[in-house]
């Protein structure tokens, strides 16, 4: 196939004999409105470039049931449960409406990163942002959920009289 990862933001930074390794692994997939790509606990085995459309992670939370904490949108990579083991999912993800992604063999790019360690690092290089904006997204949400009303809205340095 050609290379999906070529204009791709995430992976910027490969040179074009890292893409064309990366492109080797990629399949295009799409997805139906509602359709899950993957749920909670289940085994990481492939991570996508959303193309187009948006997809819902979500959690199941005991008597709420599956609850979005975050969506992502075209140009954005989904899934990095696969670069460590268990190699299992923390999330679920389902499609919010239509959307064409590019999939890529976890496996078969673990094997090639372990086989080459610079191509290995490079992808680890791409990833990194990835997982940093995520877990800074999420230090926000938890910020707002924690927060009391008061504190909503009010400079740090404010104390309340």
């Amino acid at each position: 196939m050609s290379d999906p990862s070529a204009a791709h933001p995430v992976f910027a930074e490969l040179s074009a004999a890292q893409h064309a390794m990366l492109a080797t692994d990629g399949t295009p997939v799409s997805y139906r409105t509602g359709e899950r790509l993957f749920a909670e606990g289940g085994v990481a085995d492939r991570f996508w470039l959303i193309r187009t459309g948006s997809v819902a992670l979500d959690m199941q939370v005991p008597g709420r049931g599956e609850q979005v904490i975050e969506t992502l949108s075209a140009d954005t990579v989904l899934g990095w449960s696969w670069l460590h083991p268990p190699y299992r999912w923390h999330f679920g993800a389902v499609a919010r409406e239509a959307t064409t992604t590019v999939a890529f063999d976890a496996a078969a790019v673990r094997e090639r990163c372990a086989d080459d360690p610079a191509f290995g690092y490079a992808i680890l290089r791409c990833f990194t942002p990835v997982i940093i904006e995520r877990l800074m997204a999420t230090r926000l949400r938890v910020l707002d959920l924690y927060a009391t009303p008061a504190q909503v809205g009010r400079p740090a340095t404010e104390v309340p009289s």
